[in-house]
This record gives C-alpha cells, structure tokens and sequence, in this order.
C-alpha cells in the first residue's frame, strides 16, 4: 500500500488510515488505494473503519488535478464515483471517523459510509463546490440526496460548510464526541458493528442503498456522455 493510506487489520475490524501528512487531497491515485484498502478488508471479512490525520479528514478532490484537463479530472471524478459506489455496496459494514475538516470528496465519503463518528473542534464539513468555481458532479447530488436532511440538501447550492454539531443536524455524521473520548467511542461502535449479523447487514444494506446506487449509475452515464 502506498504511503499515503494505512491498513491494519486485526480482531476482525480493520483500520484505514487517510494520512499523506499533509491535506489528505484525493487525487484518481489515492482512490485507487483506498479500493485497494477496501478490498484487503473485505478479503479479510473485516469492518472498515475509515479515518484521517488529526485535523484533517480530507481537504476532498486534489484541485491541481483540474489543472491537468479534462482527461486527468475526468478520470478523478469517476474514480470518485466509484469510492462511492463501493462503499454503498461494500458487504460490511464501514464507519467513517471524521477526524477534522471534511471537503468534497471527504464529505462524499462521509455520506457513503454506514456509521460516521466526528470529532468536536473547529473544523468545517460540507460541499463547498459552488464556492471555488466548480459545479456539483451529479453522482454527488445524488449520494446528497440520499444522505442529508431535505433543508440541508437544498443549502447545496450555498456551498455552506458546518461545523460537527451542525453537521451532525444535517446528515453529514451520526455522532460528535471530545477528542479525548474519539478512541474508545469508534472502538465501541466497530465492535458493535462486528456483532451484527453480516449476512443479514449486507442485505439489507443492499436493499436500502439500490435506488441511489442505480442513481448514481445514471448519473455517471449522463456525466461521462456530457464530456464527450
């Protein structure tokens, strides 16, 4: 595994670390990883727990990869799609542990996740596209629609960014402790997590997540023939 993601597994639970030492930007490359990660879990029947550095879930899409045309940020966006797409599917449970601020693509990963701690601080979580030029991928909108409350999808637009309590109202997380009680909080959710019946979880997770999975399938499709 490249240097800029983690893996650990043992007990059954198995721990994915975003840490590059810097913003942990999602570039096409270290998504790839993270499917790498993801797969090593799933090969293990492990619960993945997904978190970042202290500070900084993920500071979201690499932005120098715009730069490089369309062909680069095309191939980041459906890698993209794809992070989400298997994290909606992925037969195990996966809780996020949002460890500081959360951009897109973070926050995506967030809204895809089964159970998603954060940590209380100052930090700032949300879709801020609009913000810096760029316009919501439509997969995006999607994974939106299907996680937040209905007055914080229709602030999308805004490019409002909340802090964890807010954040929390909106859909973006399940829970906010302190900092001190991050550890043993995620260590108790993933052991509750691993006790679930997993035949059982992975069907009805697919149950739930069918009409956004076919969603974002038609989104992608309409996106990809758009740039054409």
């Amino acid at each position: 595994m490249a240097s800029g993601i983690r893996v650990k597994i043992a007990g059954g639970i198995a721990r994915i670390v975003l840490d590059d030492g810097k913003a942990n930007a999602l570039s096409a490359e270290r998504l790839y990883e993270l499917d790498e990660a993801l797969g090593a879990a799933e090969k293990a029947g492990a619960v993945a727990v997904l978190s970042g550095r202290e500070g900084i879930f993920s500071a979201g899409f690499d932005l120098k990869t715009f730069q490089r045309g369309q062909g680069a940020t095309l191939e980041m966006l459906s890698a993209g799609a794809a992070a989400i797409v298997r994290l909606l599917s992925f037969p195990l449970p996966v809780l996020a542990v949002c460890t500081g601020h959360a951009y897109p693509m973070g926050a995506f990963l967030l809204l895809a996740a089964d159970a998603r701690i954060g940590v209380a601080g100052p930090w700032r979580i949300g879709l801020n596209e609009v913000a810096i030029g760029l316009t919501l991928p439509r997969f995006a909108v999607e994974i939106a629609r299907h996680r937040l409350s209905p007055p914080a999808f229709a602030r999308v637009p805004t490019a409002v960014m909340l802090d964890p309590d807010e954040a929390q109202r909106a859909g973006y997380l399940d829970r906010v402790v302190p900092s001190g009680g991050l550890a043993a909080a995620v260590d108790e959710e993933a052991a509750r997590l691993r006790a679930l019946d997993m035949p059982s979880f992975a069907a009805t997770k697919q149950r739930i997540n069918e009409r956004v999975l076919a969603a974002i399938g038609e989104a992608v499709r309409g996106e990809l023939l758009s740039a054409r």
